[in-house]
């Protein structure tokens, strides 16, 4: 071809200037670097093979993802009750904190039985995975039983973006690429519902692409996560600069939102993390300024509650007010005090608020909150409860969530940041409460909801009444419980969570073997032939399956499962923070 060319000098010259032509054009494609391109068609809709949309007007190319920008834009919208003085995010060099980790890697072999069991663990995930993007690709969640999608979370691919940072984190490299295809065009501006939930699109939209750029460094990953947070910080633009529970979209573009004045304490006080972690990315202060003002207010509430050291279920955040009197660590006010502890480490120990809050809530959690329960065994366990106080007094009430089994892991972590030996105790002792309940169950898995009989104390002996329990009980309900309230189990990651932690706080295999008791459990119950569904009831094998699979699934216990089995060194708690849907976020350094 060569010689023919040479012979005939038109064809060569023509052959030439083709070349350069086509290099021209596909050069934007092929560039490494982080460019912007507008040469996309901008009046033709078209998608690639992955079924993306790619083309739209304002389309542009970020590093190799084609970029669609929203279709409003919510950092151009008035504010119509504008910030006076800005908090901004403290500077400063970070305080060097104690080891969390008990070992920064641990060298697993490839055919040792925890690389066996975390590659199984893939397994199950990469079958989840697959039958979403069968049966349900870009919708929010996969109904495992009549392998269909539907939307529960605005309509924004909420299952895609909360397993964004599992697939990268489990090395399936070609379908986080696929996932970041989709991410890179939604339109924030279009929301399935014209409520949207400000703590779960914050924790899963935000959080997991926050976490996936973390992890990848994605430019178009943070220009989404970008507009989003703008959209989102609209929530805050109310007389006194709090939140509602619910963004209206119209609502805010006319100036009408108003703080709530009965929100829960997980709602607003778990944005914190996300909103300051996109301060840091950005270098814009506003997003840290929003939730900053809710955590002044719990500041100047937390010793003026019907139990001092505690917030109450229910908050008035228009009035800044805090009169309910119902108290607990589960539904509604987990995340509130999970962020406590990591908001300290992600700021670097450079806010010294954060940590007279944990140190007051965990010691006013001991004293009124966690309750020994009474077993066959004495086992020398602990759980929380509920506390309601009337007349000046509390009243304990010995019911256990599977939502409350967060809190083991959120008492190591403020154990090893502010060397508190007792807390540890406290982690291991709550965390194996979660493990006992699991493991008396005829399921290995502990139910939503549960009733039991707390000790006197939470130390020393405590001997088991038995006349302190039904007399007429059904076979399936195991000793020391007095009822199950709820009986589902939902694919919750709460108590995997707490043994994640314990493991790389102790580096004690013994929370391992705890983990695939817990695993082989939830396995053997929930797997369908498409995927994974919740069950109705933890009492009995083989209990009717409900077709729901929430996205925490892949999002957080799945992750969780992995990380257990995974080297220490993958996702550090000494290098990053997890948010409460278990996305880490990169701690600054």
């Amino acid at each position: 071809m060569l010689t023919q060319l040479q012979g005939r000098p038109g064809r060569r010259y023509l052959a030439i200037v083709l070349f350069l032509v086509v290099v021209v054009f596909l050069w934007p494609n092929f560039s490494s670097g982080p460019v912007e391109s507008d040469s996309f068609d901008s009046t033709s809709p078209e998608s690639d093979d992955d079924g993306a949309a790619l083309i739209a007007p304002g389309a542009k190319t970020l590093d190799s993802f084609k970029y669609i920008p929203s279709t409003y834009d919510w950092s151009k919208a008035e504010q119509f009750h504008p910030v006076d003085q800005q908090f901004k995010l403290p500077t400063g060099h970070a305080i060097k904190f104690p080891r969390i980790q008990a070992r920064s890697t641990s060298k697993i072999l490839k055919d040792n039985i925890s690389a066996s069991r975390k590659q199984t663990i893939k397994s199950k995930f990469i079958k989840s995975w697959e039958a979403y993007k069968k049966h349900a690709w870009t919708e929010d969640e996969l109904m495992p039983l009549s392998g269909k999608g539907k939307t529960s979370f605005s309509g924004w691919s909420a299952q895609l973006v909360d397993a964004l940072d599992t697939l990268w984190i489990m090395d399936l490299q070609d379908e986080f690429r696929r996932a970041v295809k989709e991410v890179a065009v939604i339109d924030w501006a279009k929301p399935s519902d014209p409520k949207i939930n400000l703590f779960e699109v914050t924790i899963r939209y935000l959080g997991g692409i926050l976490a996936a750029y973390d992890l990848s460094g994605e430019a178009a990953l943070l220009a989404k996560a970008v507009e989003l947070g703008d959209a989102l910080y609209s929530t805050f633009d109310t007389p006194n600069r709090l939140p509602s529970h619910w963004l209206y979209y119209e609502t805010a573009r006319q100036g009408q939102q108003q703080a709530d004045t009965s929100m829960s304490g997980a709602a607003g006080g778990s944005l914190c993390v996300e909103f300051t972690r996109l301060s840091q990315l950005t270098g814009n202060d506003k997003y840290y300024d929003a939730t900053e003002r809710i955590k002044q207010f719990f500041y100047r509430s937390q010793n003026k509650t019907a139990l001092p050291g505690l917030w109450p279920h229910d908050m008035n955040y228009r009035e800044e007010i805090v009169d309910d009197t119902r108290f607990n660590l589960g539904a509604g006010m987990d995340s509130l005090y999970e962020y406590l502890p990591k908001m300290h480490q992600l700021l670097g120990g450079q806010d010294p608020e954060y940590q007279e809050m944990v140190v007051t809530a965990l010691d006013a959690a001991k004293a009124n909150v966690l309750f020994r329960p009474m077993t066959p065994t004495d086992a020398n366990i602990l759980m929380a409860g509920n506390v309601v106080v009337r007349n000046g007094q509390a009243k304990l009430t010995a019911e256990m969530e599977h939502l409350t089994c967060f809190i083991g892991g959120t008492y190591a972590l403020a154990g090893r940041l502010f060397a508190r030996e007792d807390y540890i105790d406290l982690a291991s002792r709550l965390t194996n409460g979660c493990i006992w309940a699991y493991d008396n169950f005829e399921t290995n898995i502990m139910p939503e909801s549960s009733e039991l009989v707390a000790c006197p104390t939470l130390d020393g002996p405590c001997e088991y009444d038995s006349s302190r329990f039904p007399a007429t009980r059904s076979s399936h309900l195991p000793d020391g419980f007095v009822r199950v309230k709820d009986s589902r189990y939902m694919l919750r990651p709460e108590a995997i969570e707490s043994v994640f932690y314990m493991w790389r706080v102790t580096g004690d295999h013994a929370w391992r073997e705890a983990a695939w008791r817990m695993w082989e459990g939830i396995v053997k119950e929930t797997e369908t032939e498409l995927a994974f569904s919740s069950i109705a009831d933890v009492k009995v094998h083989a209990s009717t399956k409900s077709d729901s699979m929430e996205t925490f699934w892949m999002g957080e216990t799945l992750k969780y499962f992995y990380l257990i089995f995974d080297d220490e060194s993958t996702i550090s708690l000494d290098e990053w923070v997890l948010n409460t849907e278990a996305h880490p976020l990169r701690r600054p350094t």
